[in-house]
Formats: C-alpha cells, sequence, structure tokens
C-alpha cells in the first residue's frame, strides 16, 4: 500500500488530484468548527447521554450535531435520498427505463436525488430544532429558526457538492470520503478520553491490549468479507461479425459476499430507535413514557434487543441485496450475448443457479454483517474500555470499506498510467 502511494506522489496528475482532495478535506474540517449561536451546549450534551438517533447523526456528521455546527445535519439527507432513489428505481417503471437510458438518464436521476436531498434536509433540520427548542437546549424566535434550518440546509448542500466535487477532481466516492473523515475527526476525542480513564486507573494496561486485539482482528476480518466474492464462471459463445471471428473465451461473474454494505445496519438500527426518539418527542407524557419503556426493553445491549436487532440486519441484507442485485435481468443479459454458465441451460435454469447461489452466500454476509453490528455492545464487556467506540458498527465497516474503495481507485490510475506508457 505505502509502495503504490509513494509512486502516486510521483506522477503529476495524480499527485494534484491527492492534493485536491486533501484541500476539500480541510475545507471540511474548518466547516465542522462554525458553530450556530443559541445553543446550550451542557443541556446538549445531557440529551446524548439518553442516547437515541441523534448519536448516530452525530457520528456521521463528525461530531458537528453534538456542537450544533453549520454542518450539524451532516451528509445523511443525501445518503437517506439516494437509498429512497434506489429503491425508487426498482419499484417505479418510469425510473428504471430513465435508468437504463445510460449517462443522460444518470444524470437525470442525481438530479432528482439532490432535489429529494433538499426535502429531506429541510424536514429533517425543521424536526431537531423544534425538539431542541422545546427541550430548552435551543434559544430563539421562529424566525431565528427559519435562519438556522436554512444555514443548516445549505451545509448539507454545500457538503454535496463538495462530495461530487471530490469524485470528479479527486480519488475514489466523494460522499464516502466525507463520511470517512467524519468518523476520523471523533477518533481523538476517543482516544484522549481512553488516556484518562487509563490515568485515573479506572482501566488498566491489559485493557488497552485487549481492545487492540479485538480492533486488528476486527479490522482483518472486515477485510477478508469485504473482498470475498463467489466467481462464477462464464463461457461466452463464438460470433462471426464479417471476416472475424470473436468470443468464445470464459471469463467468470464476480458475486460480493457482502454486496450490502453498511446500509442494513443503519436500516436496523434506524427502526429500533424508533421509540427511543419517540420518547424524547414525547418528554414526561404518558405517550413519552411508553415509548420509554418499550426502548429500554429492546435495547441492542440487552439479549432480546441483541436478538431482535441482529434479526433485522439479516433481514435488510437479504432486502437491500435483492433490490441491487436482480438475478432475472443478470440472466437475461447473459442470455441476450450469447453467454452462459458451463453445465446450466440459459433462460429460466440460470435465473434460479444464481438465485440459488445468492441466497447462501448473503447468508454468510448477513450473519457477519448482524455480529459486526453487535459488537460495539459486546466490546466494553469484553474489554471493560467504554469510551472507545470504533470497534464494529456501522463506523469501522465504513473506515475499512472507504480506505479499500480509495486504494483501489489509486491502482486503477497507476495501472491506467502504466498502460497507457506501454502502449505507446
Amino acid at each position: 500500500m505505502l509502495s503504490k502511494i509513494a509512486a502516486a506522489a510521483k506522477i503529476s496528475d495524480l499527485k494534484n488530484r491527492i492534493l485536491f482532495m486533501f484541500g476539500m478535506f480541510a475545507v471540511y474540517v474548518v466547516g465542522l468548527h462554525i458553530p450556530i449561536p443559541g445553543i446550550d451546549h451542557d443541556k446538549m450534551e445531557q440529551l446524548f447521554a439518553t442516547g437515541g438517533a441523534f448519536g448516530l447523526l452525530d457520528a456521521f456528521s463528525g461530531g458537528a450535531f453534538r456542537k450544533f455546527t453549520i454542518f450539524a445535519m451532516g451528509i445523511m439527507p443525501y445518503i437517506n435520498a439516494s437509498i429512497i432513489m434506489s429503491l425508487l428505481v426498482m419499484a417505479v417503471p418510469q425510473l428504471e427505463q430513465l435508468q437504463k437510458e445510460g449517462e443522460s438518464g444518470r444524470k437525470q436521476i442525481a438530479q432528482y436525488t439532490r432535489y429529494l436531498t433538499a426535502v429531506l434536509a429541510v424536514v429533517q433540520a425543521a424536526g431537531v430544532n423544534t425538539l431542541l427548542r422545546s427541550s430548552g437546549i435551543l434559544t430563539a424566535n421562529w424566525f431565528q429558526m427559519v435562519q438556522i434550518i436554512i444555514v443548516l440546509v445549505a451545509g448539507t448542500a454545500f457538503l454535496m457538492w463538495l462530495g461530487e466535487m471530490i469524485t470528479d477532481k479527486g480519488l475514489g466516492n466523494g460522499v464516502s470520503l466525507i463520511i470517512f473523515l467524519g468518523i476520523v475527526a471523533s477518533l481523538p476525542m476517543q482516544i484522549s478520553s481512553t488516556v484518562k480513564l487509563y490515568r485515573a486507573g479506572s482501566i488498566g494496561l491489559d485493557n488497552i491490549v485487549l481492545l487492540l486485539v479485538v480492533l486488528v482482528a476486527t479490522v482483518a476480518a472486515i477485510v477478508a468479507v469485504q473482498m470475498a466474492q463467489r466467481r462464477i464462471p462464464i463461457q461466452h459463445v463464438k460470433r462471426v461479425i464479417g471476416n472475424r471471428i470473436s468470443g468464445g473465451t470464459s471469463s467468470y461473474l464476480p458475486l460480493r459476499v457482502n454486496s450490502a454494505g453498511v446500509i442494513p445496519i443503519i436500516f436496523a438500527i434506524s427502526i429500533q430507535l424508533v421509540p427511543q426518539t419517540i420518547a424524547q418527542f414525547g418528554g414526561d407524557s404518558w405517550f413519552g413514557q411508553g415509548a420509554r419503556r418499550v426502548a429500554e426493553f429492546i435495547e441492542p445491549g440487552r439479549v432480546l434487543g441483541g436478538i431482535l436487532y441482529f434479526g433485522l440486519v439479516v433481514l435488510f441484507t437479504y432486502f437491500y441485496t435483492a433490490v441491487t442485485f436482480n438475478v432475472q435481468d443478470v440472466s437475461d443479459n447473459l442470455k441476450k450475448w450469447g453467454s452462459y454458465i458451463p453445465g446450466i441451460r440459459p433462460g429460466k435454469p440460470t435465473t434460479e443457479y444464481l438465485d440459488r447461489v445468492m441466497t447462501r452466500i448473503t447468508l454468510s454476509g448477513a450473519v457477519f454483517l448482524g455480529l459486526i453490528a453487535l459488537l460495539p455492545y459486546w466490546t466494553p464487556v469484553i474489554t471493560g474500555v467504554t469510551t472507545f467506540g470504533l470497534v464494529g458498527g456501522t463506523s469501522l465497516l465504513i473506515l475499512v470499506g472507504v480506505a479499500l474503495e480509495t486504494m483501489q481507485a489509486i491502482e486503477a490510475q497507476l495501472v491506467m498510467r502504466h498502460y497507457e506508457g506501454f502502449i505507446k
């Protein structure tokens, strides 16, 4: 990895892309520290002490929500809009046809995603401001609240633009890198809190060593599963085009073990945190107290809550894999281009074979995601360290996944330039 980075630094265009990417990172970090006035930070800390969906939002915003800066909403509205559009493309025939029109269709869908992001950002910002104002955390009149909502929506729009600029002029997926940087930005605080516990004598060196062992083992497991593929052999028939014979070669169809990524965990934790979020809005009313009791009953750290959480992750893994990987379309495309799986007839038998293979390998990926999702609740019990929340869950999956994706992007750029020189 280090040799590839050193080689990339020697290529002018690639070096400029990397420098541009780090320049955009610097802009993002500056924005994380531009506060919005009118917030009682002591009461905000008390709100976070109760848990809930705000912790998830803060994790993806790089701590900006806890500080309530201009990037407090983070990039989450864009992520939610992208997920909703992916589901709508599968459900709405007009959008599905638009996606098949090529680059122009994808640009139109991307524009719809931006519009939906703005709508979701307004709704989310209005809801959060209303809750903070009713809790006495935010001191603002209705006119000031409108101004704050505009600032928060503008912050999300700026991050969306920043991500697209990194994708175009930098390396890798810009939105993923922004989420990556937001998670990394919270690491110094976690490390500092852990060091304070060690100096106070609350934890020992054995606890820290055990934490590092669990962290390294988890990272190794995530890398292994993220890179794991089931390669289906594909045979291409020979075709005569004019005086030339093409095809007749063999290749493979790579089916990823974890093709759903981190989305099932986000879906599952969002649903499981609904009662706790309702309890925060309900306050001390009978409705809020009832929601609070339900939230305590299904807390993922408890046995029943952990089983429910694990089951939701497995369920959403199958659901999202079925949405993003259409077995019927893959089978039809193989048949259309005259390709087939050796020993399997084209058409319905190929569809059934691919569906059977995907069902089996998705089970492995779903179980793995379920265990990773529960790891943040198990790690403090195993290691005795409660201040380092990176081990397991969505954060570590995103960090490892984005790091692998970025290194593959750098490697692709190096290979492209290598072959350019070879052809010349």
